[in-house]
């Protein structure tokens, strides 16, 4: 065999590194039977590494590339320019241009060749880097071909290859390059095949793209494609364009465009039974790779050819189905504010906390969906489902379950079984007994009760942090399962009445201003400056750390380098240092245990890692005098007065006036009471999973001393059974963590669809645009007012940079970003509804809010000064 030269029957994936992507692709597939593949041969990467070997300023100018980012576009077309120039002018050693001529030799000096390039970072499972590399096509000569090497080897260094690389976080000098050598054919049709159609990601259909001549005018953009969908071996669509142009081959080399005549331009480029033949093929290709491909394919003589396949990688993953029927699956993480990728761990564990309730999530692309296939075959089960249920949690979750429902073929293939909506999280007794509990409180309106409740859930929580630093091994994994059987009952069952009664007096309050005063959103208003609500409470804290900061200047510098390893004695080293250390310390053992993406409980508590505190502290300092925790809950208090005296001052004016002002005196004073009471159980589920998660690592150290885990952060790529299956064996196939961690790096980087069917189709929800202003990004109002302001796109909580006046764009809140609603104007979210996170704590703190509004984040530009309507649900791009 040789180094440099090898032949597509000799390359397999095993020549991945010597071939790159495309080359073993191509490898495999003339080694599929009925699949015909035009012959050729790959000049490999050893002969690339030997090229650049013998050239020392390659060497220099690489070193002086891998110290750019994406910013240094200039510098970056500069020194990626002297690259290619370099390597172009490198002459290919004797040995290797003798290799390439004596297969040219094999296969005909005289035929015309497509020349490719191949590199080692494309046509993976993973990352397709399609397109980033050139190809040249129809190359005639052992010397063209020979100089057309080179220019594949220099378009490595092609500007929008370097920016993809630094994009995607792959190194210059780990990326190597073949080129393929392959026999042209001179196709009446080319185009492209999707397994899986590209638009709606449904696996069960493909798509076909089709045009006359080479593929490479419907490549360029130079023609529209015909259109053709099949599905399941039948034609289900065709769309047939207008081909002006088409691109053929030149008999001396090269190519050229060509005009087409009139009556060719609106033909069928393929016959049905040529689309039909395409797809048994595409699908036989898919078979062999396993998973859903891109295939370039080209028509000569009535013969299909197929001169490339490379898997498609934007498809977002399915959970597994055993009972080959078609199932629906709703997006979790979008109702938790959280779709974020979780680490398998946190993914696994949950699922026991909803499993109490009655849900069991299933897994895609390491985020949590549930299976609501039965709820939607139901047709009682449906409508509750979606206009009441959990599918009316996101609005746009919601849209898309209505176009599910209007699908009659769709619901009529689900499976059918018991609902969603048929657990009670208890018995009939439980929800007798729960439904005079709320009686009682309503009536009884205790101002003092979520206190207690707060008291006696926090001594739980110690005396269950004490009992568990005692176990270990099995025993670890049987004490948490059974506390969060306990835990249910003592935060959920035993006082859900509470948070049920806040929302039954909002809801009563706002249908009755509505209806006797013709008002609308008072409570937006009414639900400021709340007592007992531990999320905006924490918000509204960390203000009074910062006053304690602000005093200080040496532990102001501090805070620029601060060391997370030695943050508190380095503190108390400094001058007023202790007096900050003693103020942080208070605060996080009050919310230390939260951060973003709270429910997965992999993610790093700010009780682990203050620092993660300094740049909300630091946002603080700079947007507020001292004294402004006390002065914005008077402010909002005497709002929230002012609102309350006017609406009853009015209510007694009317007929039956007396009735209707005590009637709202009651309900406004229960909806303060107890509605703040809604946002506590997560904060105690958090105080719970802190408690299990410090123990778990305790746990993980010690296997780590054991050598069972390298360390203990591994124990985040097992499931919860899993790690207590490692930590009473002591046996642990490690690859298994190695795959785990390739798997969540990639997963991380995908978009969770809301709304998904077994067969992959992503259905989804629009908004009605006929009443917004021409251009307005449509949303959800969850908190009324209009602001304008400068957008700030903040993506992860410790890289915000607020000033006051800001309005913050981002993909999803949860409480830890409360701390940041003290600073803003106003809020667009892309996810959430008028009960999430967001939207809760921007009424409290009276702020204009849109949430819910599809790709905000892109839309947006940061700086930009935006308008947010949070009466009517837009937000308009004002420059």
């Amino acid at each position: 065999m040789n180094p440099y030269v090898l032949g597509f029957q000799e390359i397999d994936k095993t020549k991945l590194a010597l071939v790159g992507g495309k080359g073993a692709n191509l490898g495999e597939l003339s080694r599929i039977t009925g699949i015909s593949v035009p012959e050729g041969f790959c000049v490999t990467t050893e002969a690339y590494k030997r090229a650049i070997e013998q050239t020392p300023a390659f060497h220099v100018l690489l070193e002086q590339l891998a110290l750019l980012k994406v910013e240094d576009k200039d510098k970056i077309r500069e020194i990626s320019g002297k690259l290619r120039s370099v390597i172009e002018e490198t002459a290919i050693a004797r040995d290797i241009a003798v290799a390439v001529t004596d297969q040219l030799t094999n296969l005909g000096e005289k035929n015309a060749y497509a020349v490719r390039s191949s590199a080692t970072a494309e046509d993976l499972p993973t990352a397709s880097f399609a397109g980033q590399q050139d190809t040249y096509l129809n190359i005639i000569g052992k010397e063209a071909i020979l100089k057309h090497i080179g220019k594949c080897w220099a378009s490595l260094f092609t500007e929008r290859a370097v920016i993809y690389r630094l994009q995607n976080g792959f190194a210059h000098n780990k990326v190597l390059l073949s080129v393929v050598i392959q026999r042209m054919v001179f196709p009446h049709a080319a185009g492209i095949m999707f397994t899986a159609d590209p638009i709606t990601s449904n696996r069960k259909v493909v798509s076909i793209d089709a045009s006359f001549g080479l593929g490479e005018a419907l490549v360029s953009g130079l023609v529209d494609a015909d259109i053709y969908k099949v599905q399941e071996g039948k034609i289900v669509s065709k769309k047939i364009a207008t081909k002006k142009l088409a691109i053929y081959a030149l008999p001396a080399g090269g190519t050229k465009e060509q005009q087409l005549e009139s009556e060719q331009q609106n033909k069928q480029t393929l016959t049905d039974e040529q689309i039909l033949q395409l797809e048994r093929t595409g699908r036989s290709i898919e078979a062999y790779f396993a998973r859903p491909q891109d295939i370039e394919w080209c028509l000569y003589e009535d013969q299909l050819y197929i001169v490339q396949s490379r898997p498609i990688t934007t498809l977002y993953p399915l959970p597994k189905v055993n009972d080959g029927k078609n199932h629906v699956y709703m997006s979790l993480g979008h109702q938790q504010m959280m779709t974020d990728a979780l680490k398998p761990f946190g993914l696994s564990f949950f699922p026991l906390w909803l499993s109490k309730l009655g849900a069991t999530p299933v897994e895609a692309g390491d985020r949590p969906y549930l299976d609501i296939s039965h709820d939607l075959a139901s047709s009682v089960a449906s409508k509750v489902f979606v206009k009441n249920g959990l599918g009316s949690v996101d609005p746009l979750i919601q849209k898309a379950l209505f176009n599910v429902l209007k699908r009659k073929d769709l619901i009529k293939s689900l499976p059918r079984g018991k609902t969603t909506l048929g657990f009670s999280g208890g018995s009939l007794g439980d929800l007798i007994s729960g439904l005079f509990q709320m009686l009682k409180i309503y009536r009884e309106n205790d101002a003092h009760l979520i206190a207690k409740i707060i008291a006696q859930n926090d001594v739980l929580t110690q005396d269950v942090a004490q009992r568990i630093s005692h176990k270990s091994g099995e025993s670890l994994f049987d004490f948490i399962l059974q506390d969060m059987d306990e835990a249910f009952k003592t935060i959920v069952l035993a006082n859900y009445g509470l948070g049920i009664v806040g929302i039954y007096a909002s809801s009563r309050l706002g249908k009755n201003m509505k209806k006797w005063l013709g008002e609308e959103g008072v409570t937006d208003v009414l639900s400021q400056s709340l007592s007992n609500n531990v999320t905006t409470e924490m918000g509204l804290e960390l203000l009074d750390v910062a006053d304690v900061v602000r005093q200080h200047p040496a532990v102001l510098e501090y805070f620029q380098h601060a060391n997370d390893e030695t943050f508190f004695a380095d503190l108390e080293k400094l001058e007023g240092g202790e007096a900050v250390a003693d103020a942080i310390r208070y605060y996080l053992k009050k919310y230390g245990v939260r951060c973003p993406g709270e429910i997965d409980i992999t993610r790093t508590r700010w009780a682990e890692q203050p620092t993660l505190l300094i740049p909300m502290i630091s946002n603080n300092i700079k947007n507020f005098a001292p004294g402004s925790h006390k002065l914005i809950v008077e402010e909002k208090l005497r709002e929230v007065e002012k609102k309350e005296q006017e609406l009853l001052s009015r209510l007694e004016r009317l007929p039956g006036g007396q009735r209707k002002a005590k009637k709202t005196r009651k309900m406004i004073s229960v909806f303060r009471n107890f509605i703040g009471f809604r946002e506590y159980p997560k904060y105690a589920l958090m105080q719970r999973f802190y408690v299990y998660k410090q123990a778990l690592l305790k746990e993980a150290a010690r296997l780590v001393q054991k050598k069972v885990l390298k360390e203990p952060e591994d124990s985040y790529y097992l499931t919860f059974e899993e790690f207590r299956m490692v930590a009473s064996t002591y046996q642990l196939d490690y690859d298994l963590i190695t795959q785990r961690k390739r798997d969540y790096e990639l997963f991380e980087k995908l978009m969770p669809p809301r709304v998904m069917t077994s067969d992959g189709e992503i259905i989804t929800g629009e908004y009605d645009t006929g009443q917004f202003p021409r251009g307005a990004l449509i949303g959800v109002p969850v908190s009324a007012g209009c602001i304008e302001g400068r957008a700030r796109i903040v993506l992860k909580l410790e890289e915000a940079d607020i000033e006051e006046g800001d309005i913050l764009v981002t993909a999803f809140t949860d409480p830890s970003w409360t701390s940041l609603f003290v600073s803003i104007k106003g809020l667009v979210t892309e996810v959430g509804g008028m009960m999430t996170h967001g939207a809760v704590v921007a009424r409290e703190y009276g702020l204009p809010a849109v949430v819910s509004v599809e790709n905000a984040t892109r839309l947006i530009k940061d700086g930009q000064r935006i308008r947010v309507n949070g009466t009517k649900g837009y937000v308009e791009i004002l420059e």
